[in-house]
Order: C-alpha cells, then structure tokens, then sequence
C-alpha cells in the first residue's frame, strides 16, 4: 500500500479533516487554481479566435498570395486558363484567381465618393464576400460582358446615401479623358475592417479590364488561396520557384507576396497579442501558485503536531513530503477540474450566444471571438499542474525541521 498517498487521501477527505483553518485554506487555494486555469482559457481562447478572424478579413480582400508585375502593381500580367492552372499545380496551393483594379469615383446627386474598383472573374471564390453580406445579393461575376452590376460596403453605402437597387454613375479619368459608367448596387457588405470598408467596390472583371484599356487576358494580378496558412511562406517560396524565368504573352515576368508581407502592420500587431497572451499565462500561473504555497503551508503548520508523531513512527522526510505534496496535487487537480468546466462553458457560451458585444470600429468584430484548442488545453492543464507540484515543493521544506519532540507539544 502506498502509505503516503493513503494518509494524503484521508487529510482531504471531509472525515479526515474536521480543523476549521485549513478548510478555508483549501478553498481559497481550490478558487485560486479555478480562476486561474479559467482566465488562461479564456485568454488563449480569445486571442486564437481575435487573430484567425481578423486574418481571416484580411485574406478575404487581398487572399494568402499575390502575384503582380514585377515592375509595378499598376502594369499589367496576362492570365489565361493554363497559367491559373499551373498556379493550382504548385505544391500547397489551393485555388487561383484573377482581379483587375481601377480607381474611380461613385457620385450621386448629393455627394460623390473615390473608391478602389476590384473587377473579378467567375472563377473567383465569393465565399468570405457572401459571409458578410448584409444587404442584396452577389452577381454572377464575369469576364466577357457585364450588365455593370456593383458590390459596396456598408460603410460607402452610408456616405452616399444609396440602398441595393440603386443606380449611380461612376466617373474615371484616363489619361486623356474622362469616362463615365453607370452602375446598379446588386449588394451591401460589411467586414468591419476599415481600411477595406471605406475603399473597396466589387464588379466584373469585364468592366475594370476595359477602363484600363487592357484585352481580356490582360490582369493587375491573380490571387492564390493556400491549404494551409501555418505553411504560407514555403509556399510562397514555391510559387517564386514557379514563376522564376517565366513570362507571360506580352514577355513580363512576375513576382509573388504573401499576405504578410502585403500588410505586415496587420500581422505585427497581430504577433503582439502572443505577448499578452504569455504576461497572462505567467500571472494566472503565479496566482495559482501563490494561493497553492499558502495553503499548504497553513496546513502543514496545522499539522505539525501529526508530522512529528509520523517522524517519532519512524516515517521519513521523504515519506512525509510526499503525503503532503499529493495532498497539494489532490487540491490543484480539484481546482483544475473546476477552471476548465468554467472556462471551457464560458468560452462555449460565447460561442453560441455572442454575449460579449465589442465596438466593431475599434475592434473590427462585432462579437468577442473564441476558439478552443484541444491541443493548447491539454498543454496549459500540464504546465498549471507542473507549474504547481513544483512550488508545493516550497512549504514542504518546512517538514525537514520540525522536530517530533517539540512538536508533540505544538497546539
């Protein structure tokens, strides 16, 4: 029989300990524990689900990978269906697509507006556009006519005054003249990224290759998705490989950025939220280490009378410590239990309620976004116990100098 863990079993169990100090102290250490696993739940939970949606946006403008002119964003690439398809061919991508770009101003009969015209083709995936719709309906986009259909954001929208269904005339200057088009609002987004919000009209690929003066193979660049964005700079790095020597009809060669390096103000910010995440996960760990040393010092001082009466048994140190330190182990898993069935819930609850509201201005979302992490959990329920069984070691120092014939006297 392990007789520390047994003598462990019966101080914690209810019968075993009827003192009205350590009971307190158990508590208050078993909270401690709770609150601190819950926080560091919540926290990482927050911060993986803050940085994957606003990635998410991010990507949902501008995709994981652009490939552009190498002389300049504004000159042109030519893309037929063989060069999408050799794009898909490189190892780690998924999907490739067209776009062409053009400024413009949207005008109304009471105001007049510039904006960044993206014209895509129908080969382009709608689906982060269709997830933030919130108003009208997305055209069937194309690149051999157009019926001039137009995709804006909430937030133009506001400024101009104009609902789904609306007509306006959009103005753009060439370089010796002035070209005028008019256009039908199909539908209204809204991603809460401002820099996006306030710049960005959806057309047919069509209507934006013809106001450059470019033919239908003619393209500002193509958009690539990858399988996986953990792995988005090898796979940049085999695009480059890809396109390294190559040209295109008109004998312009190419060159590819990862959404990182596209907006890396974006991606900064984001990598400093890991630093938050790590001066959190420290407090809650020395929060539940602290509460954990006090109380298991209060409870050896308790039971000094009972260490010294094991001693003058002939039990050792070691066997001593040992009781004590499963003791500690017994509380932290207690508490442990306790902080995930609160943290996970309330991560859970948020989930599918949304109750936490955010200003989406400041915050680009709505909703406070969680996402649990079987993996990260598992890892911060096994660095909250280490973390814990190590210090238990602290107070356990005080065994060794307990003496079994004073102590028999301790009240």
């Amino acid at each position: 029989m392990n007789f520390p863990l047994f003598i462990a079993k019966r101080i914690y169990s209810d019968k075993g300990d009827r003192r009205k100090v350590s009971r307190p102290a158990i508590r208050i250490a078993t909270i401690g524990v709770a609150i601190g696993l819950a926080v560091m739940i919540i926290t990482v939970s927050v911060v993986l689900g803050f940085k994957h949606a606003i990635r998410e946006k991010v990507a949902g403008f501008g995709s994981h990978i652009q490939v552009y002119n190498v002389q300049a964003t504004g000159y042109p690439i030519c893309i037929n269906d063989s060069t999408l398809a050799a794009y898909e061919a490189v190892e780690g991508v998924r999907h490739a697509e067209r776009f062409a770009m053009t400024q413009g101003i949207l005008k109304t009969d009471e105001d007049f507006l510039g904006v960044m015209l993206k014209g895509i083709g129908q080969e382009y995936d709608t689906t982060f556009i269709s997830e933030n719709l919130v108003e009208g309906s997305l055209p069937q986009f194309s690149d051999k006519k157009t019926k001039y259909p137009l995709v804006i954001s909430k937030s133009i929208a506001k400024k101009l005054r104009v609902k789904t269904g609306d007509k306006l005339f959009a103005y753009f200057i060439g370089q010796d003249d002035v070209r005028a088009r008019r256009f039908t609002i199909c539908g209204i987004y809204q991603t809460n990224m401002k820099r996006f919000d306030d710049q960005i009209c959806l057309t047919d690929l069509y209507v934006t290759q013809r106001l450059n003066g470019w033919d239908s193979l003619q393209c500002s660049g193509a958009e690539l998705l990858v399988n996986d964005f953990e792995q988005l700079k090898p796979t940049n790095m085999n695009v480059l490989r890809a396109l390294k020597g190559q040209t295109d009809r008109d004998g312009n060669t190419s060159v590819s950025y990862s959404i990182t390096e596209v907006y890396p103000q974006v991606f900064s910010w984001l990598e400093l939220l890991d630093v938050n995440v790590w001066i959190i996960l420290g407090l809650m760990v020395s929060l539940a280490g602290f509460t954990m040393i006090s109380g298991l010092l209060i409870i050896i001082l308790e039971r000094t009378q009972m260490i010294g009466i094991l001693k003058a048994l002939g039990a050792g140190n070691g066997s001593i410590i040992s009781t004590f330190m499963y003791y500690g182990i017994m509380i932290t898993g207690r508490g442990m239990l306790w902080g995930n069935v609160l943290g996970i819930g309330l991560v859970l609850l948020q989930q599918y309620t949304g109750i936490i509201t955010l200003d989406a201005q400041t915050y680009y979302v709505s909703e406070a976004p969680m996402e649990l992490n079987p993996l990260l959990i598992l890892l911060i329920n096994l660095q909250t116990i280490m973390s814990c069984a190590v210090v238990l070691l602290l107070p356990c120092i005080l065994i060794l100098f307990i003496h079994p014939a004073r102590s028999m006297h301790y009240e």
